[in-house]
């Protein structure tokens, strides 16, 4: 049987040159409940805008690994993170003086514990949605694409 993936869309690099790049590693934290697969969103410190969870690469840490660590930290998740990039997307982070390209890519976690206290607590929300609504709630095109097609099935889970 052949898995189908998801094609990827082609990103936009909104801001700053190609060398300007930044690379970054989310997770796509999931689980099923009551027989329907489920995402968690965070919001963004400043903006307060339903993201995922997500940070910059970490020394002796594999890009799942990585973007595990931030979902315990920015969420409160934790649970089996898998080495598959499930897609790319892109967007620019503000910072002083300039917007810097981002380059983001997402790995699937599927969430076994659900922590009441975690390090970012009290500076974002944390809520699960079916992945049309995360979608939905999302800002990047990329994003939304990865969230709407994912099938954990896929990644063998």
């Amino acid at each position: 049987m052949t898995k189908l993936v998801a094609r990827q869309l082609p990103l936009k690099l909104r801001t700053g040159g190609k060398t300007d790049v930044r690379a970054q590693f989310a997770a796509l934290c999931w689980r099923v409940k009551n027989n329907k697969v489920q995402v968690c969103l965070v919001t963004s410190r400043a903006r307060k805008r339903w993201i995922i969870p997500k940070g910059w690469p970490m020394h002796k840490q594999t890009p799942a690994d990585a973007a595990a660590t931030e979902a315990f930290e920015e969420a409160g998740v934790s649970g089996e993170a898998v080495d598959i990039c499930l897609g790319v997307y892109s967007y620019a982070k503000p910072q002083k003086v300039d917007n810097a390209p981002i380059i983001t890519m997402v790995y699937p976690l599927q969430v076994t514990h659900i922590h009441s206290k975690w390090p970012e607590k009290k500076e974002r929300r944390r809520k699960w949605f079916s992945l049309r609504k995360a979608a939905k709630k999302l800002s990047e095109p990329e994003l939304k694409q990865i969230v709407a097609n994912f099938n954990p099935k896929r990644i063998g889970r």
